[in-house]
């Protein structure tokens, strides 16, 4: 099944900068005192389980959107940036739709489907470099990476500053994957599908040698347009990509770094059966995910299978609940600390909510949220503060909040 339609180190090195955020009430991710060390420490022990009344809702943020697949915001800034598929990137500011989309890429966008405009990054110092990465769906049918500068106006970014940083050839017309984020070693993540057709029939997902099915690590400020991070796993081995930092994906419809502990969280989209999420720490360099021999935990191609070496998903359903799987983020916000740190993911098909914390790499505490009114859920978005954003195929977007009474 396809898709209807997440402090920089210097260059090329693997120093992570890891910074504890304490606030009065002594949750996660809010604005307070903040130390910063040059290597992780022990995490802080884990948020107790939500009271049992506890209950979720979603209330309406903005609607009207063409398709919104995406949202984000850079750094410290109180703006929303909404990503609508035919091509175009919107604002939400002080709570009103900007009028004049802040990017309009409609006349070099295929959009349809699987394709289209799918994902915006800011870079990490975008206040003062005025850099934003998008991926999208060229005129052939194929993915860029391209980079663009805000204009003067900081509601306008320049059309005209376009730099493509990467181009792949997609053989199909599905599993483009899409997402771009930054990760927390500053390092510019593409993920991307198996590329198309069912059942990765160019053997994608396990093959070094092609960009497909795999996570690219990009050094976006080292090179032109980019260099290879000189501690990617397959840096000097024979017919592999060295841009590949993870590989072994089918279609990684949402991924995102917990913006606390650097988990990496992927969401892969199942053939027939299963649909999976993934997580690792962000410096786990070299995973194989393990499509098309897996799919989810269980063997796809053949059965038995061998599964050394492969890293197995933490969460998994099947398509008697669903078919494709929307990842989300951990949540990190102010707003509704009895969540923090939980990592909430949805399906297209079933629009439910639901919910896990990862402890000592294991998926605990596992909750289905009680949601009235969700379906075609898109993607999830995440503001600058760290409250999570729900987006539906119906043009809404929706900001997720404590049930009152």
């Amino acid at each position: 099944m396809g898709r209807m339609f997440q402090r920089a180190a210097p260059s090329g090195a693997a120093l992570r900068v890891w910074c504890i955020v304490t606030v009065s009430f002594g949750g996660l991710g809010a604005v307070g005192a903040m130390a910063c060390a040059d290597s992780p420490s022990a995490p802080p022990p884990p948020p107790p389980p939500p009271p049992s009344g506890f209950s979720l809702t979603t209330e309406v943020v903005a609607e009207g959107f063409a398709s919104p697949v995406y949202l984000t915001s850079p750094t410290a800034d109180a703006r929303l940036f909404i990503v609508e598929q035919p091509g175009r990137v919107r604002i939400v500011a002080s709570g009103q739709l900007l009028p004049t989309p802040f990017l309009d890429l409609t006349g070099r966008v295929l959009s349809g489907g699987e394709r289209g405009l799918l994902s915006l990054a800011f870079h990490p110092d975008f206040a003062s470099n005025g850099f934003l990465y998008v991926n999208y769906t060229d005129s052939n049918g194929d993915t860029r990476v391209e980079r663009y500068t805000v204009d003067a106006d900081p509601d306008r970014a320049d059309p005209a500053s376009a730099k493509v940083i990467l181009r792949v050839t997609q053989p199909f017309s599905n599993h483009n994957g899409g997402q771009l984020q930054f990760g927390p070693d500053g390092m510019l993540y593409v993920f991307m599908g198996d590329g198309g057709a069912g059942g990765d029939p160019l053997g994608s997902g396990q093959d070094r040698s092609t960009l497909l099915g795999a996570v690219l690590r990009l050094d976006v400020d080292g090179g032109d347009p980019y260099a290879i991070p000189t501690d990617n796993p397959f840096v000097g081995q024979p017919a592999a990509r060295p841009e590949t930092w993870a590989l072994g994906l089918r279609n990684p419809w949402r991924a995102s770094f917990d913006r606390d502990t650097g988990t990496l969280y992927i969401a892969d989209v199942g053939q027939n059966r299963v649909e999976e999420i993934n997580a690792a720490p962000a410096t786990a360099a070299g995973l194989n995910y393990g499509w098309n021999v897996t799919e989810g935990s269980s063997c796809f191609a053949t059965d038995p299978c061998d599964t050394t070496g492969l890293t197995l998903p933490v969460a998994e359903y099947d398509h008697g609940q669903g078919c494709s799987v929307t990842g989300g983020y951990s949540y990190r916000g102010q707003s509704i600390p009895e969540v923090v740190g939980h990592y909430f993911y949805s399906d297209f098909c079933a629009g439910f909510l639901r919910s896990f914390r990862l402890e000592g790499g294991t998926a605990v505490d596992p909750r289905a949220w009680a949601i009235q009114g969700l379906a075609s859920v898109t993607s999830f978005g995440e503001d600058a503060a760290g409250e999570l954003y729900i987006l539906s195929q119906d043009g809404r977007v929706l900001r997720l909040v404590r049930a009152q009474g």
